[in-house]
């Protein structure tokens, strides 16, 4: 007999050799038909996979991503069943489930269409129906490559010569195809119900430019229909959202061909971009920060120092100056190294919190650009905050409370991941233990839920990640704090502590808005370009009949911007049906329409965005409410 731990911490023995699949059974029917794999120790297994000792099992559905991938993954494999089917010629590369969905890279001469989606859709329903069983089997290296170079398969002969000696190699057959993998997959092509293949893109051989470049096509799945339709109806609604089209159609900013990765921000943009910035400005004052400001240029020596030259270095851009070598810098953190540095400080001094926009150059393929979101320059809203080792935990929890109070102005609900310490990293095992046993502390103590990332911290320090959810479901990492016990190292900060000795502090790294530009991105999509009105660029249009309404709707654009408000007059002649339209179509908040009884009264008809045609409204009525408005950032 085995003991099998269950999720729930409940022990259960069973015969050695039981399968997955049959623990579910055990449990309940409706467990069994939900089940879709299952963790043991750790490690994602097939439903059929043998219990040979006792273990910790974790049965996986849907709702789990382990189940999920299962799930997509098996749709991946059902797909490329397809395309063998209708075009045998297509050589296979790989096929992994990812975020929202699977891919599944070619090699074929002539580029997909959507008509041969099409196709490709219909033989993956044939299929499902056929409801194969997914086997599998493994075989031994000089097998395995000759079993693939018999079946033609040139990338996965390469992907198993690559695998390390010992490594066990395993295929999965379902019906009449067969395909290299380590899995796992549900049982059957039968369990998959609903799916959709969303476009083709080219992808390079192991995503080296210097590779065949391939053809990648994308889908989804999900095991009920409704599920499908409701993301596909999110993925329509989120290219009406495209931060791109609005920014272009809103005239806030774009990307030029003489910049690609370089974003141009117009008057309309910059004003959001502004009010941005003073609110962040005005937030970090309240809680003691000190503002400072960086070069963007510096020695390259500072680079070796700081630990980004062996680490960081394919991502940076470099300059001669003088015949000296200098980099164009990637992070704000070396330079704020340098300001702590100037002068000696007193434990008395700490915590010493030193804010900078700071404007970054990160080198990006240019594959992987795409508008705001990703891109070659940016400006950063760091922090750095140096303190004793006492004051860690206070000041952690100071700056999770202070991206909770930034994110809840926004509306935005988010959940937070902590990433340990990645293979390519720097320090003693001893420092990264007491970093990441720190930020655990701090978020037990606020009582919040986490996720841990194993690996995938900064090369210098474990962090806490937080990730936004916007108006439609998707998830965005912007705000970040990283502990870090490397810089302050490597550049010999020192404090003065109450023994009169020199001390080394510790140091967190962290932003809340992450990048300006890819913050206004978000925003952008997430209000679908119609700002709340504390953050739109134009907050009032005012909008006058005819010709003898000019000079009251100027006046009122004097009196509103007097009282700090952005106002536009459109004084042309033209229907005033149509600059409602058109005002609209711009996404302002308040329309003010002015005519004869408005003029005579000193009123303003006033139509909102959200609410429509409000009517005749005194002016000062009118003034109080925006400037509450405004005054609350009101969504």
């Amino acid at each position: 007999m085995i003991k099998v731990t269950l999720k729930d911490g409940s022990v259960k023995e069973y015969n050695k050799g039981i399968t997955i699949k049959e623990v579910a059974e055990s449990i309940s029917a409706g467990l069994a038909r939900a089940a879709l794999a299952g963790e043991v120790d750790g490690v994602v297994r097939d439903l059929n996979y043998k219990l040979e000792n006792d273990c910790t099992l974790n049965l996986l559905t849907f709702e789990n991503e382990g189940g999920r991938d299962a799930y997509r993954h098996t749709t991946s494999h059902i797909m490329a069943q397809a395309v063998k089917r209708l075009y045998p010629e297509a050589k296979l590369a790989i096929g992994p489930a990812i975020e929202n969905g699977f891919y599944y890279d070619f090699d074929i001469d002539k580029p997909f269409s959507p008509e041969d989606l099409e196709k490709i859709e219909a033989e993956m329903s044939k299929i499902i129906k056929e409801d194969h069983p997914l086997e599998r089997f493994t075989l031994p290296r000089d097998e395995a490559i000759k079993f693939m170079e018999e079946k033609g398969e040139p990338y996965k002969v390469e992907l198993i010569r690559d695998l390390p000696e010992g490594e066990e190699i395993s295929f999965y057959r379902q019906g009449d195809f067969v395909d290299l993998c380590a899995g796992p997959h549900i049982p059957s092509t039968g369990k998959v119900k609903a799916f959709k293949l969303l476009s083709v893109a080219g992808a390079y051989w192991r995503g080296n430019e210097k590779n065949k470049m391939l053809q990648r096509i994308y889908g989804t799945s999900f095991p009920k229909k409704s599920e499908l339709d409701e993301y596909l109806f999110r993925l329509e609604e989120a290219k009406k959202r495209d931060h791109r089209k609005l920014g272009r159609e809103l005239d806030l900013f774009d990307i030029l061909e003489e910049g690609p990765g370089f974003p141009f921000f117009m008057p309309k943009g910059m004003i959001l971009r502004n009010v941005l910035e003073d609110f962040w400005r005005k937030e970090h004052r309240k809680r003691k920060y000190q503002e400072i400001k960086t070069p963007v240029i510096l020695n390259e020596d500072l680079w070796h120092r700081s630990g980004h030259w062996d680490h960081y270095k394919e991502n940076m851009y470099f300059t001669k100056i003088d015949e000296a070598n200098y980099a164009i810098k990637p992070m704000n953190c070396p330079g704020g190294m340098l300001v702590y540095k100037r002068r000696l400080h007193s434990y008395r001094d700490l915590p010493q919190r030193l804010a900078e926009l700071g404007l970054v150059h990160r080198h990006e393929l240019s594959g992987a650009l795409h508008g705001l979101m990703r891109v070659r320059c940016f400006t950063q809203d760091d922090a750095h905050i140096f303190m004793t080792p006492e004051q860690i935990k206070d000041e952690v929890l100071g700056v999770i409370d202070l991206i909770d109070d930034f994110y809840k102005v926004f509306g935005f609900k988010y959940h937070v991941e902590l990433s340990t310490r990645p293979e390519n990293s720097m320090g003693t095992d001893e420092q990264w233990d007491m970093a990441t046993n720190a930020l655990k502390e701090a978020l037990d103590a606020k009582g919040m839920e986490y996720k841990i990332n194993e690996g995938d911290g900064a090369f210098y320090g474990p962090k806490i990640d937080f990730h936004l959810e916007d108006s439609i479901g998707r998830t965005w990492q912007c705000g970040t704090i990283q502990l870090d016990f490397q810089m302050p190292e490597r550049f010999d900060l020192v404090y003065i502590g109450p023994d009169g000795e020199k001390h080394r502090p510790v140091m967190i790294h962290r932003v809340v808005f992450g990048s300006i530009e890819r913050f206004i991105a978000i925003l952008t999509e997430h209000y679908a370009g119609a700002f709340p009105t504390w953050l739109a660029p134009v907050q009032v249009k005012i909008l006058p009949l005819v010709d003898k309404h000019h000079d009251y709707a100027l006046e009122l654009q004097k009196l509103f911007e007097d009282k700090g408000l952005r106002v536009e007059v459109d004084l042309r002649n033209e229907k005033i049906g149509y600059k409602i339209r058109e005002a609209q179509l711009e996404k302002v908040p308040y329309m003010l329409v002015i005519g004869d009884k408005e003029t005579e009264n000193r009123a303003v008809a006033v139509r909102s965005r959200k609410e429509g045609d409000l009517g005749p409204m005194p002016m000062e009525q009118f003034i109080d409410r925006i400037l509450y408005e405004i005054e609350n950032k009101i969504i």
